[in-house]
């Protein structure tokens, strides 16, 4: 099986640590440092679940005699859609939802593109036949490469927020962005950062290329597309501080297991082998990328899946707070958890819309409805926020009355047990119950969960901006004006009268 265990990744990260700082520290081996690992271990867990007896067949497909991880299968009929999005649910349920940059989403990022290659094979850099500079060759291989390695991926793509008001090149620095500095015989020289690499415990960072570029060229240094390892000399992650703070899984038992980890990433003059290389100083192509291979259709794809996930969470802890001390009689805390299934609903209806509308595109690749994924990722993070609140509103002062779980074993255990039992839990049962219902609404990694979610697809105003320069609306704009124009029947018979 090319599809990796849990223990084979822990191995590959310790001989290829990727270049991590955190609290002015250089982690050496993010397997062992107290603030990372462990995600490395729930990371190791995702990976176990492939070779577990019942979800094998569920999470791994065979191709050529390999057994690979379904996210990287192409999709060539909706029955293949939808058993890549029960793998991606799978996969969403084993984090609640809460890992936002589990690996099968950049997977279906380079399935897409791996499929899609002649895209960048359009790229006036590129050399067709040139074993090392024909981009869309390198982009295949690319996909190959990642599939038959089970490598876990990380990128970023957005410049630093030093002046929105300046382009890049007009920086004190044109190098502040991440730019191309030279070209040598074995590669390019990359200088400059990028945020937000999201999950920089990774394999491999894939710079594709931001789908905002303004420079006004035909050419730039700051259109690009590349896939190095994560320890490539040069190249850093500065993460923020750690969510992870190393309590007892009772007390946080969201971020004390899937703090993945946010980091800017600082290319020192770092070379791209041409092998590495996607795309090229062309600004349109860059622009396009991910709609040109249809790339962000499949990895919406597998962000609804995920927000499924996570929405059913909530609405499971809601009523798990609901039934635990008995207020389900009353109609506004019925209306409460009502809304969550409202917006479950929602997000369900959309992925089913967008399998059951897809069709194969250019490249032979099965490919979901873009106008349902479009709804959706403009629908959940506006909406998400609310999740939160209402587990707030539902468990009250519940949620910050929470003993840890030293306090239930220390001396006052006894009075814990009695004073903070609920009518249909003991205190230990409520106490674990309104402990996760805390760190999905209101501490520090659900405040950065809820930061997250309103930009997980980029800004709101440039998303609705986007959905409404893409959305085909002619044909509502001519019903209308069919109808205005209409001859209505019964003036007509009164005059022929």
């Amino acid at each position: 099986m090319t599809a990796i265990t849990g223990p084979q990744f822990l191995s590959r990260l310790q001989k290829n640590p990727p270049t991590l700082y955190i609290d002015g520290e250089r982690i050496s081996d993010s397997t062992t440092h107290p603030s990372t690992r462990n995600m490395c271990q729930s990371l190791a867990g995702l990976y176990d679940l492939q070779h577990q007896p019942d979800l094998k067949d569920a999470l791994t497909y065979e191709d050529g005699g390999e057994r690979h991880a379904i996210s990287f299968m192409v999709p060539r009929s909706k029955d293949d859609l939808r058993r890549i999005g029960e793998a991606h649910r799978i996969r969403a349920n084993y984090s609640l939802g809460f890992l936002g940059r589990a690996p099968d989403y950049m997977n279906a990022n380079v399935m897409a593109a791996g499929m899609g290659a002649d895209y960048f094979g359009q790229c006036d850099a590129s050399r067709p036949g040139n074993e090392n500079r024909d981009f869309a060759a390198n982009m295949r291989r690319y996909y190959e490469h990642v599939r038959d390695n089970d490598l876990c991926l990380t990128h970023a793509l957005t410049n630093p927020q030093v002046n929105r008001a300046k382009q890049a090149s007009e920086m004190p620095d044109p190098y502040i962005a991440l730019g191309v500095v030279e070209e040598t015989d074995e590669g390019v020289i990359v200088r400059g950062a990028r945020m937000m690499a999201t999950l920089p415990i990774a394999d491999e960072i894939l710079v594709f290329p931001s789908t905002v570029l303004k420079e006004n060229a035909d050419k730039s240094r700051y259109a690009m597309g590349f896939g190095i390892p994560t320890n490539t000399p040069g190249l850093s992650f500065q993460c923020r501080e750690p969510i992870d703070v190393g309590r007892d899984p009772e007390d946080h038992p969201l971020a004390s297991r899937f703090d993945e980890q946010d980091a800017f990433v600082i290319f020192d003059d770092v070379l791209v082998p041409w092998e590495r290389v996607f795309l090229l100083y062309d600004v349109e192509l860059a622009n396009k990328a991910y709609a040109g291979t249809d790339a962000v259709l499949h990895m919406a794809y597998q962000v609804v899946s995920l927000k499924i996930a996570k929405t059913e969470a909530f609405l499971g802890t809601a009523q798990s707070i609901v039934d635990a001390i008995g207020s389900g009689q009353f109609q506004h805390v019925q209306s409460k958890v009502a809304e969550i299934i409202v917006m479950l609903e929602i997000m369900k209806g959309l992925e089913a819309a967008a399998r059951e509308g897809a069709e194969v595109n250019k490249y032979g690749v099965m490919t979901p409805a873009r106008g349902p994924l479009d709804a959706a990722r403009n629908y959940y993070p506006a909406n998400h926020a609310r999740l939160p609140e209402l587990l707030q509103l539902l468990g009250a002062s519940g949620i910050i009355m929470m003993p840890s779980k030293a306090d239930r074993e220390g001396p006052l255990g006894p009075q814990i047990a009695k004073y903070l039992q609920a009518g249909r839990a003991t205190a230990e049962e409520r106490l674990k119950l309104f402990r996760l219902a805390w760190d999905m609404s209101m501490s520090s990694f659900a405040g950065r969960q809820t930061l997250y979610e309103r930009y997980f697809f980029g800004d709101p105003i440039r998303m609705h901006s986007a959905l409404y320069e893409v959305f085909d609306k002619q044909p509502y704009v001519d019903r209308i004006h069919a109808f205005l124009e209409r001859e209505d029947r019964r003036e007509a018979v009164a005059a022929d009268d």
